[in-house]
């Protein structure tokens, strides 16, 4: 993997790449703020093989406001997210592209696959919980348009921009 340039999409293939996609690491979502200003928000994701999907929730009897989010992303769909390790060597996985934002009613099937993933046998009560008649949540959608990969043993930060081949 260490000939493909950052930005090249197929280093999604990678093994460090999909260990991180399958990981039960949250990932940083950064997009516009309404006034031009920069945010982030750790999220739960769900990789379906092409595309990154996040749900929020927008209405329902246990929710006090709807995510302030998802206006911001459908005002400007721009966005970047980063799903990376605390160990040493870290590993980086960094997306690029535009957000897609779709209402979905109930819970979205790949936030039900996402919970069942970040909490286990846990899941299931919390879902049973959250899925009330009236909830409503915001499916939101990444396809990736640029791709880069740290792993910091294969494929290393060069001090001149890009990735260094170690070898």
């Amino acid at each position: 993997m260490a000939a493909l340039p950052q930005g090249d999409i197929r280093l999604l293939d990678s093994p460090a790449a999909r260990d991180l996609l399958q990981s039960r690491i949250p990932a940083r979502l950064a997009f516009v703020w309404p006034d031009g200003t920069p945010r982030i928000v750790a999220t739960w994701f769900h990789w379906t093989g092409s595309e990154i999907v996040m749900a929020t929730y927008t209405g329902g009897p246990h929710i006090r406001h709807p995510a302030a989010r998802v206006a911001a992303l459908r005002r400007n769909p721009a966005v970047a997210l980063t799903v990376d390790t605390e160990t040493t060597p870290p590993a980086v996985l960094t997306i690029r592209g535009h957000a897609r934002v779709e209402d979905v009613r109930g819970l979205a099937p790949e936030y039900v696959a996402a919970a069942h993933r970040y909490l286990g046998d846990a899941a299931a009560e919390m879902i049973a919980q959250m899925d009330r008649p009236g909830t409503t949540q915001a499916r939101i959608v990444v396809r990736p348009a640029w791709v880069g990969l740290l792993d910091f043993t294969t494929r290393l930060p060069s001090p001149l921009g890009g990735v260094l081949d170690p070898a």
